[in-house]
C-alpha cells in the first residue's frame, strides 16, 4: 500500500488491487480528520468483484456493456464477461497497476493491456497528486491496438452518506432506465434536475440516475459532520453516473466520458456515445477532491 500525504490531507493506494485509491482522508482546522472517501474499517481491497469504497479507475469503458458487447455503430465484438449482465467498468479495476513514479505526495500508476480476447490493447495511467487543497486524478488512455477502436473512461468514487447528507449538481438530461439499468431513451431535465436545490439524499430507495450535460461540479455536505466535500472534472468527464442502494451508508458520484451503457446500447450510444480512437491516440480526463469545514 503506497502513502501519500500533503498539508491536510493523505491517502493510501493499492497499485496491485486496480489502482484504488483504498482511503482519502482530511484533518480540519480544529484537528478533526474526516474520511473523503467511504472505507469501512479492516477491509481490504480486492478484485473478484467491484469494491465498493475508495476510489477506482474504470477503462477502457465505464459502467455496463450489456452481455459482454462493445458496438459503436462501425465495429462489434465481445469483451470478457465479469458481471452477471455481462461486462462491467471495464478491466482497469481487476488489474495490477505498476507504479512508475512516486514521491511523498505523487505517484503515477501504468496498467498495459497487450493481450485478451478481444481487439482492445492499450496503455492506461493514473497520475494521482494531493496537494494543500485536495486530490487529483488524472486519467489517460491510449489506443496501442493496429486498428480505431471506441474507448471510453471513468472513475468511481464511494463518498460516505449520512441521514443529513445533501448532494448539490446540475445536469440538463439523464438517461431513462429500464429494468436493470437498462436505458429506454433519454429525457430533458427542467431546472438543472433532482439535485439542482441540494436536497438530503437518502430516500429510503435505490437511486440511480446517468446524467448528461452537466456542469462539471458536485458538493456534498453532511451538517452532522460538519463536512463538505466538492467534487470537479474534467470537460471529458461529463456523464456522470449517481448511485446507492436503498439504506447505504455511501453515495457514488462517477464522472464518466459516456453515459451508463454506452458501450453497448444503440440508444445511448446516440446521446452520448464512446469515442473512436485511432491507434495512438489517447483520450484523457481528470477528478479532483476537496474538502472544507462546514
Amino acid at each position: 500500500m503506497l502513502a501519500l500525504a500533503a498539508g491536510p490531507y493523505a491517502a493510501r493506494i493499492s497499485p496491485a488491487h486496480g489502482g484504488i485509491v483504498a482511503a482519502l482522508e482530511w484533518r480540519g482546522s480544529d484537528g478533526r480528520s474526516h474520511r473523503l472517501l467511504h472505507a469501512p474499517e479492516g477491509l481490504a481491497p480486492w478484485t473478484n468483484a467491484p469494491n465498493k469504497f475508495g476510489c477506482w479507475a474504470m477503462l477502457p469503458f465505464a459502467n455496463r456493456a450489456f452481455d459482454s458487447r462493445v458496438d459503436d455503430g462501425e465495429i462489434r465484438f465481445t469483451v470478457p464477461a465479469n458481471d452477471p449482465s455481462g461486462t462491467i467498468h471495464g478491466f482497469g479495476w481487476q488489474a495490477a497497476w505498476e507504479v512508475e513514479r512516486q514521491d511523498i505526495s505523487h505517484t503515477v500508476l501504468v496498467h498495459r493491456r497487450s493481450a485478451g480476447p478481444d481487439p482492445y490493447r492499450y496503455l492506461a495511467r493514473q497520475d494521482i497528486r494531493l496537494d494543500e487543497a485536495g486530490m487529483t486524478i488524472a486519467l489517460s488512455l491510449t489506443n496501442e491496438s493496429d486498428t480505431a477502436l471506441p474507448f471510453g473512461m471513468g472513475l468511481h468514487p464511494w463518498f460516505p452518506c449520512a441521514a443529513d447528507t445533501r448532494l448539490g449538481m446540475t445536469a440538463t438530461g439523464a438517461l431513462i432506465f429500464g429494468e436493470k439499468f437498462r436505458a429506454t431513451g433519454t429525457q430533458a431535465l427542467e431546472a438543472g434536475g433532482p439535485y439542482a436545490g441540494k436536497p438530503v439524499f437518502a430516500t429510503g430507495t435505490e437511486t440511480a440516475w446517468s446524467f448528461l450535460g452537466w456542469d462539471g461540479t458536485a458538493r456534498i455536505e453532511t451538517p452532522s459532520a460538519g463536512l463538505a466535500i466538492t467534487i470537479s472534472a474534467s470537460e471529458s468527464l461529463r456523464c456522470p453516473v449517481v448511485w446507492a442502494p436503498a439504506g447505504a451508508d455511501f453515495l457514488c458520484v462517477e464522472p464518466q466520458s459516456h453515459a451508463a451503457g454506452a458501450p453497448s446500447e444503440a440508444v445511448v450510444r446516440a446521446a452520448s456515445p464512446l469515442k473512436r480512437l485511432e491507434p495512438g491516440e489517447t483520450l484523457e480526463g481528470w477528478m479532483r477532491i476537496s474538502a472544507e469545514a462546514l
